[in-house]
């Protein structure tokens, strides 16, 4: 989006009354009338271009700005297609139920906390959706842990760890296809690049949840009877449906683009479900667009497995073409430049972009609570900084998902914590200082910052 020149050079003071505007305006929005994301953004373009007609600037070169900032996004739209598709592949072939199943075979009656956090990580990895994991898993966490009278908070912190945990580092993630292809990094780099925050992040996460659990006996496994039960019902639960997640980690390793990557993967997925199922190709063409649907009988389970399809990715293809048409407006008018100027003396060391690209990830989480935005504005604002200090993409990327993708569900105004609070029926501020990964991944990107450990410069291949 930096190839985006600016049409009309802005004073500090009207970017900075234009920047409170628009975040006011997506915050009461988002926060008082509940309404999706897309609805203020497109309001907010309406201001801008509102702002860019008042000061004279062509509407063509505005329309110019919108196009040009939405191309930005086409990378990610690609990879989102493929997602859906892969993910509506692997339910019908059995993976992802597997690897469900799989997981919950780590319930064990001790440390309670540090299996609810192992478990929401297998699973959020599995399907790819921190919300998905919450209102599936979590609630059944929920339920075993009232039942056992132990503390409903750290469940909520363990759940919330363990899902978004997954929401960062599973491919499937939306998310984390976003933060990779807005950078232009290759998806799986991405994913291997933030094990260094990632991976020190689970280790702590799990020791403290370790230390935390109750020494008492889990005697209600019921409801996670009913999840097994449920699941080997649907006849999907067999070893060679894990061969697609084989064939994925092999390609990842052989660094295979991520859509052909993700295609191949959907294939082995379709193969192997003639194994225990029999679609017609209309019926395998029609869930690879429209999702896979469960018929189970079981509530919990039918909305865990009823998912993907490339139709699954349109909310979020939908917010992506608007939010960075906003970006496209805001840089025409000169509105980032303007604000990055004033503050571009301070950001001469590595420390201090990968500090302020950290800290402006978290307070668009904080001020409007939506956490693509605050990947796709912290993205496009500090790719320059990043190559000015001699920093590789990568090491950006990995910035907007510590300090972007976990830290919307801390925030109790965001739309995941509001999701998480009514799911779970705990409050934000009550599950907040338990929700350890959440917290320490935007720490432990900045001290990447401060001491210059495991960053990638320009230079290096």
């Amino acid at each position: 989006m930096f190839r985006i020149r600016s049409t009309i050079t802005p004073s500090f003071l009207e970017a900075v009354l234009l920047t409170l505007m628009i975040i006011t305006l997506m915050a009461v929005c988002i926060i008082k009338f509940n309404a999706v994301p897309h609805m203020p953004i497109l309001l907010a373009i309406l201001l801008l271009i509102t702002y860019g007609l008042f000061k004279k600037v062509p509407f063509k070169k505005l329309e110019e700005g919108l196009v040009e900032g939405s191309k930005a996004g086409l990378g990610a739209i690609f990879i989102f297609f493929f997602i859906g598709i892969l993910i509506s592949s692997w339910m019908m072939g059995g993976t992802i139920p597997t690897l469900i199943y799989l997981g919950f075979q780590f319930i064990s009656p001790h440390f309670f906390y540090a299996i609810v956090f192992i478990v929401t990580c297998v699973i959020g990895l599995s399907i790819g959706s921190s919300l998905t994991t919450v209102a599936t898993i979590g609630v059944a966490f929920i339920g075993m842990a009232s039942a056992m009278d132990i503390s409903l908070a750290i469940t909520a912190g363990a759940i919330v760890s363990g899902a978004f945990f997954g929401d960062k580092m599973s491919p499937l993630s939306d998310t984390t296809s976003l933060a990779s292809a807005i950078v232009h990094v290759d998806l799986f780099d991405h994913i291997k690049n933030m094990g260094w925050t990632t991976i020190p992040a689970f280790f702590i996460s799990l020791i403290g949840y370790g230390i935390l659990s109750p020494n008492k006996e889990v005697h209600d496994l019921k409801q996670i009877t009913v999840f097994q039960e449920g699941l080997l019902e649907t006849g999907m639960i067999h070893w060679y449906t894990l061969l697609p997640l084989v064939l994925l980690i092999v390609l990842s390793i052989k660094k295979t683009p991520a859509i052909i990557a993700l295609a191949l993967t959907s294939i082995a997925g379709i193969i192997v479900s003639y194994f225990h199922q029999h679609f017609t190709f209309g019926e395998v063409l029609n869930i690879l667009f429209s999702g896979y649907t469960s018929h189970t009988g079981i509530e919990v389970i039918d909305s865990l497995l009823s998912r993907g399809g490339i139709n699954s990715m349109m909310f979020t293809i939908g917010l992506v073409i608007l939010a960075l048409s906003m970006g496209g407006l805001l840089f025409t008018l000169g509105i980032v430049q303007s604000l990055l100027m004033k503050v571009e003396s301070l950001l001469k060391s590595v420390g201090s972009v990968i500090t302020a690209a950290a800290l402006t990830a978290i307070g668009v989480n904080t001020l409007v609570g939506e956490q693509y935005l605050s990947i796709l504005l912290t993205g496009e604002a500090f790719q320059a900084q990043f190559q000015k200090v001699g920093l590789a993409n990568k090491n950006l990327a990995r910035v907007m998902e510590d300090a972007g993708t976990v830290v919307n569900p801390l925030v109790p105004w965001s739309v995941c914590g509001i999701f998480i609070t009514n799911v779970l029926a705990v409050p934000t501020f009550d599950y907040l200082p338990f929700a350890f990964f959440c917290l320490l991944c935007p720490i432990l990107t900045i001290l990447t910052g401060i001491t210059g450990k495991t960053l990638t410069y320009i230079e290096e291949k």
